[in-house]
């Protein structure tokens, strides 16, 4: 059995988006040297046989699957066939080469809205595929869902220690702040950030439309916490049950714009939308199997917001944050 050395091949599927490059630069701090990555004009992830290949030349030993097409409530809603179809394509791809070229150990990350709408909380675990789910990302759930079930179907057929780690609502630096298919969280950042420049250049009070009525609550994880969560799941865990990956923590929507106003744009109005559709009433996960094994996240929510907004006006990258793809592959 290989041992996760600063020697051996790891592979970051999907090393350009938000969670990719996150790893990388963890990986890269601890001192792994022996980093695999493939843009998507080097390697399509949804290509079966281009997939074998790439696996059979570079025989990876450990495979951070953390690729996929993402977005938030109006990208799942407006292209629900394009995140149902790469993202079943691309855990498909890598579970099966991983397995025909005997990778040791493979991560698949998946996404908290896997859950039902209504589900209690906190959310366990074994609340998966008890209730309907969310119609406003169903597709991209469906998906993820099938991808645990994939990861436990070649470990259970083939004895794969292929596991699965379900986060919770994600941020940090290299998000996407594309406002047709960004998340609440960089969306509100970019929204403050341009209400703020208008307000500057036109001397009209800067104001900020939120969708929904703010009421909905969502927890909250910086990528550099997942990152080492990551890390320490794939050294530390073999069970064949998915695991949740969170803070434990949530607040409203309505009070997220108003963290976010305070660091970005104070003078801001905020404006609800009513007519715009709220998601889950709300989404916290219950963490304790991970707090259990001896994981917690360390970067607090208002710390978070101030570095992935300073990232974003950053003077060096703002081509780079802008052109943030939805693609992370």
């Amino acid at each position: 059995m290989s041992k996760l050395t600063s020697s051996a091949r790891i592979f970051v599927a999907g090393h350009r988006g938000l969670v990719g490059s996150a790893i990388v630069r963890r990986l890269e701090a601890d001192g792994y040297t022996n980093l695999l990555t493939a843009g998507r004009a080097e390697l399509d992830l949804r290509d079966q046989a281009a997939v074998d290949r790439w696996f059979e030349a570079q025989r990876p030993e450990f495979v951070f699957l953390v690729a996929g097409t993402v977005g938030g409530i109006m990208a799942n809603s407006t292209r629900p066939a394009e995140f149902i179809y790469d993202n079943m394509m691309i855990h498909a791809t890598v579970v099966h080469a991983a397995h025909r070229t005997g990778v040791e150990r493979l991560l698949y990350l998946g996404s908290s809205c896997i859950y039902p709408r209504q589900c209690p909380q906190p959310i366990r675990e074994e609340y998966l595929l008890t209730g309907p789910l969310e119609p406003t990302n169903e597709a991209y759930a469906i998906a993820k869902i099938a991808g645990i079930k994939l990861c436990q179907a070649y470990r259970r057929q083939y004895g794969c220690d292929f596991i699965s780690a379900m986060p919770t609502n994600l941020y940090g630096p290299h998000d996407n702040f594309d406002l047709t298919s960004s998340h609440v969280l960089p969306a509100l950042i970019r929204k403050f950030h341009d209400a703020s420049q208008l307000a500057a250049q036109t001397g009209e009070p800067a104001q900020v439309t939120v969708w929904g009525t703010g009421s909905p609550c969502r927890e909250f994880l910086h990528v550099e916490d997942l990152a080492d969560a990551c890390l320490f799941l794939m050294r530390h865990y073999h069970g064949d049950e998915h695991i949740n990956v969170g803070t434990g923590e949530d607040l409203s929507i309505r009070e997220l714009a108003e963290l976010i106003r305070s660091i970005v744009a104070p003078e801001a109005r905020i404006l609800f939308d009513r007519d715009k559709p709220d998601g889950m009433p709300r989404k916290l996960l219950d963490v304790s199997r991970l707090h259990e094994l001896g994981w917690r996240h360390s970067i607090d929510l208002e710390r978070g917001i101030r570095e992935t907004y300073q990232w974003f006006v950053d003077p060096r990258t703002p081509e780079e944050v802008r052109a943030a793809s939805s693609f992370s592959v």
